[in-house]
């Protein structure tokens, strides 16, 4: 059996994949990020180890991808966020055709052909506003943990429109709205209508060829989900294991080049 794993050091959380053989996931986790790169992801990659039992020695190929793959020490290589979160929603979602990846500062959108190499991109430029990090902001101007406010939002039956998308002007329509006594659900709708609506503006700069296969931390928020469908008329594959496309993408790929290089019969 060949092991491999894959780490995704992002801003907010560094997630990892071991994989065997290339083709089973054995375990998927995450931890805080924090200030130290190398610390996190040397933290997650040990967790990983204690949880399946297997040693260090066992472990064939280790890939870091992500903002902060650099710091990564213990590499045997690294690959770009772009090309291993293609590699997992492929590998997830083998009928995948666009990979649209928002993450805490911007978002990215990838066409991809059968084998989930990327043929072509586009992303946000590096702003709040152009990802997952306006909702927090929108959730700690509203009292709510990140993790809820797609839950309420989702409820909505009347969403408001959010006339701005910057995080830092949004604060006082926000406050404002709140004061109204518009109805909280409503509220937070609309703030990720509006996220949503700047996504879209990057995502017909590829084009939207199904299946979509949305990756990243928001790919756990219904709301976001919904708004994307709504707007982009098309279905959306979205489940739990697509928060660690880019983990995933990364074993994958380590297995790839040990086949490549000879290493492991196939």
């Amino acid at each position: 059996m060949v092991y491999t794993v894959g780490i995704d050091v992002g801003t907010r959380n560094t997630k990892v994949a071991i994989m065997e053989d290339g083709s089973q996931i054995v375990y998927l986790g995450f931890r805080k990020t924090g200030y130290d790169f190398n610390k996190a992801a040397r933290e997650v990659f040990r967790e990983a180890l204690d949880s399946t039992g297997l040693r260090e020695d066992d472990v064939d190929y280790i890939v870091a991808t992500g903002f902060g793959r650099y710091r990564v020490d213990f590499r045997d290589i690294n690959v770009t966020d772009i090309t291993s979160a293609a590699r997992g929603a492929h590998f997830l979602y083998p009928n995948t055709k666009t990979v649209l990846d928002i993450g805490a500062g911007n978002t990215r959108v990838s066409k991809i052909d059968d084998r989930g190499k990327v043929v072509k991109f586009a992303s946000t430029e590096k702003c709040a506003a152009g990802g997952g990090g306006f909702l927090e902001k929108i959730a700690y101007y509203t009292g709510f943990k990140i993790d809820e406010i797609g839950r309420v939002a989702i409820k909505s039956q009347n969403p408001v429109e959010i006339s701005t998308v910057c995080s830092v002007l949004a604060e006082s329509e926000v406050i404002n709205l709140i004061t109204q006594d518009v109805p909280m659900e409503d509220v937070l709708m609309g703030a990720h209508l509006s996220v949503v609506g700047r996504v879209i503006l990057t995502v017909r700069r590829v084009g939207v060829e199904p299946e979509l296969t949305l990756t990243g931390g928001l790919v756990l928020n219904p709301a976001v989900v919904r708004a994307l469908k709504t707007k982009l008329g098309v279905d959306v594959n979205a489940s739990s294991d697509l928060y660690y496309a880019g983990a995933i993408g990364a074993a994958r790929l380590g297995y790839i080049r040990l086949v490549k290089k000879g290493l492991v019969r196939v």
